[in-house]
């Protein structure tokens, strides 16, 4: 059997317990977590098996809706602010309660994040779906050239207040409130070339010009056009999904066949995030990525 046809050896990512995030429990359809100085209990359905402690205390709770519906609430203490600053990778950013049920960043990206960081050092970085930056201020303060693209301009605008709560406000970062397609197309044609891409695209979304967003109908063709983006001595493609019914066996049957041309392995699983008391893990999302260590 060729390499290109064995079967994968699907990994697993763990983020563990830092200083300012720990999922300290998890259960019966939920977890509680700490963030910075307020726990919130969330909606988890991977959290199949019973808790730890069945007497949960928190300072808010998110009610309602799933990954798959949307909907829901936060029902919060009067003590939490709108927003609070925290510390993750080595930078810092305002965690927040947002509308989503998403606490302003994701802490199972840990993994993701420290290998940005290795191969950052006057490397050209491209994040696309950026969210809140904290991939971007991870490339940026360990010295990389960064391009941040993200359709929502809130988020856009929430990325460059973590780059200054930081003190990464004067590094080379490009702020772009852009459909993520549309730019890429662009540098392809442009004969750009980047040393390392990250993408999390959500399942649906929408452009700033009301592009609709697909994620099965759509990755394909934009994952296609950033491996035009990277050459032999790029180091280094991560794409991680969220809250869809996609395996990473899918994830590495997608990238495997674009990156045959270049040096390097693709390397597929699922993210996780371990419990602080029991440490058990917590299956979060699924993520493919292509590694090229550098020569010698």
């Amino acid at each position: 059997m060729s390499a290109a046809n064995a079967t994968p050896q699907l990994e697993t990512l763990v983020a563990e317990p830092t200083s300012d995030f720990a999922l300290i429990d998890s259960g019966h359809g939920r977890k509680l977590e700490r963030c910075g100085p307020y726990r919130f209990i969330r909606p988890e359905p991977q959290a199949m098996w019973a808790p730890e402690n069945m007497d949960w205390e928190a300072d808010g709770e998110f009610v309602g809706g799933s990954d798959e519906e949307g909907g829901g609430r936060w029902r919060l203490s009067p003590k939490v602010p709108q927003a609070w600053p925290i510390s993750q990778a080595g930078v810092s950013l305002h965690a927040q309660c947002t509308p989503f049920r998403h606490l302003g960043f994701f802490p199972d990206m840990a993994p993701h994040w420290q290998a940005l960081a290795e191969v950052s050092p006057d490397a050209d970085v491209l994040n696309l779906f950026g969210y809140t930056g904290v991939a971007s201020l991870v490339a940026a303060a360990a010295g990389a050239r960064v391009v941040h693209v993200d359709a929502s301009r809130k988020a856009v605008e929430q990325a460059k207040a973590n780059a200054r709560l930081s003190g990464l406000a004067d590094r080379p970062i490009r702020w772009l409130t852009e459909d993520a397609r549309k730019f890429v197309a662009r540098e392809v044609r442009r004969g750009r070339r980047y040393d390392a891409i990250l993408l999390d695209p959500p399942k649906f979304g929408r452009g700033p010009d009301g592009e609709v967003w697909d994620l099965t109908r759509d990755l394909p063709g934009l994952l296609a056009d950033c491996v035009q983006l990277l050459d032999g001595n790029s180091r280094l493609l991560i794409l991680t999904t969220y809250a869809v019914r996609l395996s990473a066996l899918a994830l590495d049957g997608l990238l495997k066949p674009l990156t045959t041309h270049l040096p390097g392995s693709v390397h597929s699983g699922e993210m996780s995030l371990r419990e602080e008391a029991r440490g058990t893990l917590l299956p979060t999302a699924i993520f493919t990525r292509w590694l090229n260590a550098p020569a010698g």
